[in-house]
């Protein structure tokens, strides 16, 4: 059920707030400058630091059913049942994301959605938008949410880099839905495939739904129908434009041309340029943790891919580094997505090719390779252990490649620190 329900509306109400991560304390906050009698709730209060915040099982989820409306943190399933049966006792749950496009000028607000690419694309997107003389603010997944106080989006686009788990709880599309790609992921929040797909394209589709910017890829026209909007399917629209932002292979012009495409539906003034929009990629820095070069050392390339939690952007990431010699760092928390496409594109790779696994799920994977090919496999314990293997294997050149393919939970709190740690192991192992 998604609801019409802004954050002005609440004023004054009593409102549960579930789920304390950046989204939650941003959310409680807004909720306490507007009058709200706020009841927090984490299913890891003593986490929070908070005595205020109660735990969901020692008597949040009691405190929660006696309130008007219910602000739930993105990385709290919908399909929960705890989340379903405050649902049924007719207890609006709500995300903040959709509360803020409620009150929003939608006309002014590009969300950007997609299994890999979307992170990459809403920075590309403001950058060539203020280098191009139109004010833009970068704000949701990334990490400041659009409603977080004392941020001042008035007179500026607005893009929010945004999650199938805020897609879900969206009533409003804004003027501009950018989809960058579907694959597999979050099955363990969405619950099946199917879901996973039509709740992420379901952005594109609900009421005041305008422009819809698509990659021309196999898997999006595949779900055409769910796609909501006047859809325009997006190819290499500025060949050069992808070189000049300093993003590589087919995935780096797909975001390239989609950004493009977004900023052409938003009419921002210089984007039908493209000698303009090339000049005003000067300065763009590609993001931590999405294939990016951090070091080299002989003849030995270091490329941090980090950010690369599903199979799709590691699939991406190894046809960009084409036909070198490659050692890659596999494997992560086990989301119970599907690896086949994955283990058969390393399996095809003629180039010599050395898949180094890191844990849960990465012996895992590296056990679907071995009994469907001949690549090199050996299992490391931790980053430390798997870049000293790999750089032996290597032994003076080729590409060092860590894209797991799979979250950073197992070892680390987040694909960053998971990032950081590669990044030092390589400085151990270089110097």
């Amino acid at each position: 059920m998604r609801h019409e329900i802004s954050f002005s509306d609440l004023a004054g109400r009593r409102v549960g707030v579930f789920g304390l991560g950046i989204e939650g304390r941003a959310a409680r906050e807004r909720l306490i400058a507007i009058g709200c009698d706020v009841v927090a709730v984490d299913d890891d209060a003593a986490s929070t630091g908070d005595a205020t915040v109660l735990g969901s099982s020692d008597g949040g989820l009691r405190a929660l059913a006696h309130c008007d409306a219910i602000v739930k943190s993105p990385g709290i399933p919908r399909y929960r049942d705890d989340v379903v049966e405050l649902h049924k006792a007719g207890i609006p749950v709500l995300g903040g994301v959709g509360m803020w496009l409620e009150e929003a000028d939608r006309t002014k607000v590009i969300c950007v959605t997609g299994t890999k690419g979307k992170s990459t694309v809403t920075t590309v997107i403001g950058h060539l938008a203020s280098h191009l003389g139109t004010p833009a603010s970068v704000t949701g997944n990334l990490g400041v949410p659009p409603f977080a106080p004392g941020l001042d989006l008035d007179g500026t686009l607005v893009i929010v880099e945004t999650s199938s788990f805020q897609a879900t709880d969206v009533a409003h599309s804004p003027g501009v839905v950018v989809v960058t790609s579907l694959g597999e992921d979050h099955l363990d929040w969405h619950g099946s495939l199917a879901r996973y797909q039509a709740d992420k394209l379901s952005l594109t589709r609900q009421r005041g739904a305008r422009h819809t910017i698509v990659a021309d890829t196999p898997s999006l026209r595949e779900h055409r129908e769910q796609l909501g909007g006047e859809v325009t399917w997006m190819t290499d629209e500025v060949p050069t434009l992808a070189a000049a932002l300093g993003l590589p292979g087919r995935h780096g012009t797909s975001n390239a041309a989609v950004a493009v495409g977004a900023l052409r539906a938003a009419g921002v003034k210089g984007s039908d340029d493209a000698a303009r929009l090339v000049e005003a990629a000067s300065g763009y820095e590609p993001l931590q943790g999405r294939f990016r070069e951090i070091a080299r050392h002989g003849g030995v390339r270091f490329i941090d891919d980090s950010l690369a939690t599903n199979p799709l952007p590691t699939i991406a990431a190894i046809d960009a580094v084409g036909d070198a010699r490659l050692a890659l760092l596999l494997g992560g928390h086990d989301r119970g997505v599907d690896y086949d496409e994955l283990v058969a594109t390393i399996a095809s790779r003629d180039a010599a090719t050395l898949v180094v696994t890191l844990p849960d799920n990465g012996p895992v994977i590296g056990a679907m390779l071995r009994s469907r090919s001949k690549v090199q496999v050996v299992d490391a314990s931790g980053v430390d252990e798997a870049v000293h293997d790999a750089l032996q294997w290597l032994d003076g050149s080729g590409i060092l490649l860590l894209s797991p393919a799979a979250p950073s939970f197992s070892q680390f709190r987040s694909w960053k620190e998971r990032s950081d740690a590669f990044a030092l192991a390589v400085s151990a192992a270089t110097s």
